[in-house]
C-alpha cells in the first residue's frame, strides 16, 4: 500500500537527516558512548578469530554501514589483505580514506556510497562481509534482501557477521536515527528467509546495562 510506501520513504528519509549532522569521529560513530569502542572491537576480533582465518580466507572483507571505518581500522585490517568499505554519508567515506584509516587505506580497494537497501556488493569477492549497528537502519524486507544480495558475494567458506542491537522483546523503533531493534527471534526468522544458516551467536559482554543488548551473528549460506 502507498502507506506503507511512505513511512518506509520516512524511515530512510530521517536516517539520511540524522546521520548528515553526525561528525566523522569516533565519538559520532558511537553516539556518544564511545567509552565502550575498545570492548566493542576486543569482542568483534575475538569473535571473527572462531570465523575468519582458517574456516574463511584473508583475501578481502567488506565493511557494511562503515562510518568511518572504526571497525575496519580496529577489526578487520589487521586480518584481510583488502577491504571494502560501504556507507551512505560521502562525509564518513571521505574521512575514512584521507585520515581515519592512515596508511592503511591503501589497502581499501573501493568505497561504495549507497544506501544498502540500493546496494548489490559485486559477486563472489568477499571471505567476510561485516555489518554492524546497519541492519537496524534496514526494513525487514529490505535486510532480507540484503541478506540475500550478499550471500551470493561471498567466496567459498565466507561468512557473514551481523552485530547490532537487539530488543529485549518484539520491535522498538527509534525515532531520533530512525533504527528498529529486533528481538533476536525475529532477526532469525529474517536470516532463514534470506537462504542463510546460523553458525554462531554471541552476546557482546561489558557493555554497561543501559545500552540495549548487542549481538553478533555468523552465517553462511545454506
Amino acid at each position: 500500500s502507498s502507506d506503507c510506501c511512505n513511512r518506509e520513504k520516512q524511515f530512510y528519509y530521517r536516517a539520511q537527516k540524522f546521520y548528515e549532522d553526525v561528525p566523522a569521529s569516533e565519538e559520532g560513530m558511537m553516539g556518544d558512548f564511545v567509552e565502550i569502542s575498545n570492548v566493542d572491537l576486543e569482542g568483534s576480533r575475538q569473535f571473527l578469530k572462531r570465523f575468519g582465518p582458517g574456516k574463511a580466507g584473508t583475501h578481502c572483507a567488506l565493511d557494511c554501514g562503515s562510518g568511518i571505518g572504526r571497525v575496519s581500522k580496529g577489526v578487520l585490517l589487521p586480518v584481510f589483505e583488502k577491504l571494502e568499505l560501504a556507507d551512505m554519508m560521502e562525509h564518513f567515506l571521505l574521512h575514512a580514506h584521507e585520515e581515519y584509516l592512515g596508511e592503511d587505506a591503501d589497502r581499501v580497494e573501493t568505497y561504495y556510497c549507497f544506501n544498502l537497501q540500493e546496494f548489490t556488493p559485486p559477486k563472489n569477492k568477499y571471505d567476510v562481509i561485516w555489518m554492524q549497528w546497519v541492519a537496524c537502519h534496514l526494513t525487514d524486507k529490505d535486510l532480507m534482501n540484503f541478506l540475500f544480495r550478499c550471500r551470493k558475494s561471498l567466496r567459498p567458506n565466507g561468512v557473514i557477521i551481523l552485530k547490532d542491537n537487539m530488543a529485549r522483546q518484539g520491535c522498538k523503533l527509534d525515532p531520533i536515527d530512525s533504527s528498529i531493534s529486533r528481538h533476536l527471534d525475529i532477526m532469525k526468522v529474517i536470516i532463514a528467509k534470506a537462504g542463510l544458516e546460523i553458525l554462531a551467536v554471541q552476546h557482546q559482554e561489558g557493555f554497561p546495562e543501559i545500552i540495549m543488548p548487542v549481538w553478533m551473528i555468523a552465517m553462511k549460506p545454506v
